[in-house]
């Protein structure tokens, strides 16, 4: 008889519920969150199973390699999906969702989540720590700004962050005294901020020459070595998707709808999906618009779009556009089709 199990993963212990064919409880229990101590249960208590189903979580992508490198049916079930199904349950334990899980990979009415490769999420960790570091420099010279105009020291914008912002703090530091002593110990944070982001940016930089994905995409105009990058191990393998135009709502850039009787509203873009990739195809769709010289059936579309609607809306709409345009890019191998300028601004 088939045998389907429910995974309840925590950080310490997981929970396991199998089931039969018909739904009857078989075995429940519980083992410690690893993946040989999860095999090692399934194989003594499930021999006959035939699905295994966890949500996706923090821990879902390592236990969902290791358990199918071991040869389990393991499938990973979209949180969302799951929980709305989960929340008809009267009581919320641990031994229920177990349960509910099971029951709901023998019913098959779930959304599997294609779970990324590890060299994937790898290099996005990459990414993630680097705009980290970003975020934390930029807080550290908004520091120092803020503390100076305390004492009447207002730095002007034409120092930036580079060396000239760095020499002019310098400066007020030699002053000495517990002004000069807070000032020099931002300045070594930032310092030292701007070594680990040089280093990152070095990686960074080999990543994207050694994938070809990566150089391929980077012809498209306003596709920089991040936006690549972060497109290329979002995204994973391409057959993922079997319309380009599905990758757009798969990063959020496209409108939530609400429909009930005559009632239908179009909202705002839903914001799902990597909040890092999104932002950089914005960055992206921002420097074709207003920085790219050169003209293209793209550009053209969203400089009209901006004259209806205004360039924040055709900004995002053209960053959607460019995510559908990279996966087509990337399943075909062709190259990005520019446009002649003088045929694009006539029919503009």
């Amino acid at each position: 008889m088939e045998q389907y199990v429910g995974l309840d993963v925590s950080q310490q212990t997981t929970h396991l519920c199998i089931i039969d064919n018909d739904g009857k409880t078989v075995w429940r229990g519980q083992c410690a969150s690893t993946p040989e101590a999860i095999a090692k249960t399934i194989e003594t208590k499930a021999p006959k199973v035939v699905r295994v189903g966890l949500e996706s979580g923090p821990l879902s992508t390592w236990h969902w390699h290791a358990l199918k490198a071991m040869g389990l049916p393991i499938v990973c079930l979209d949180a969302r999906h799951a929980q709305t199904a989960l929340s008809l349950q009267v009581n919320k334990t641990d031994k229920n969702d177990a349960e509910g899980l099971a029951q709901i990979v023998r019913m098959g009415w779930y959304r599997e989540v294609g779970v990324k490769s590890l060299a994937s999420h790898t290099a996005r960790a990459m990414l993630g720590v680097r705009a980290q570091l970003v975020g934390m420099r930029t807080n550290v010279m908004n520091q120092i700004r803020g503390t100076l105009k305390t004492f009447g020291i207002v730095l002007g914008k034409g120092k930036g962050s580079g060396r000239a912002f760095e020499q002019q703090v310098q400066q007020i530091a030699q002053r000495g005294g517990l002004l000069g002593d807070t000032l020099q110990a931002l300045l070594a944070v930032r310092r030292s901020l701007g070594e680990q982001l040089l280093k990152l940016d070095r990686r960074v930089s080999t990543f994207s020459k050694d994938n070809a994905a990566c150089r391929h995409l980077m012809t498209a105009p306003g596709i920089g070595v991040l936006t690549a990058i972060a497109v290329v191990t979002a995204v994973d393998d391409p057959a993922r998707f079997k319309r380009s135009r599905s990758v757009g709502a798969y990063f959020g850039l496209t409108p939530k709808r609400y429909q009930s009787g005559e009632k239908d509203v179009t909202g705002r873009i839903s914001l799902c999906g990597d909040p890092l990739v999104r932002s950089y195809l914005y960055e992206a769709a921002n420097v074709l618009l207003a920085r790219t010289g050169k003209w293209s059936a793209l550009k053209t579309w969203g400089l009209q779009l901006a004259k209806r609607s205004g360039m924040k809306k055709a900004k995002v709409a053209v960053a959607r556009k460019l995510a559908v345009i990279l996966h087509r890019m990337w399943v075909t191998g062709e190259a990005f089709r520019w446009s002649n300028s003088e045929t694009t601004m006539a029919t503009a």
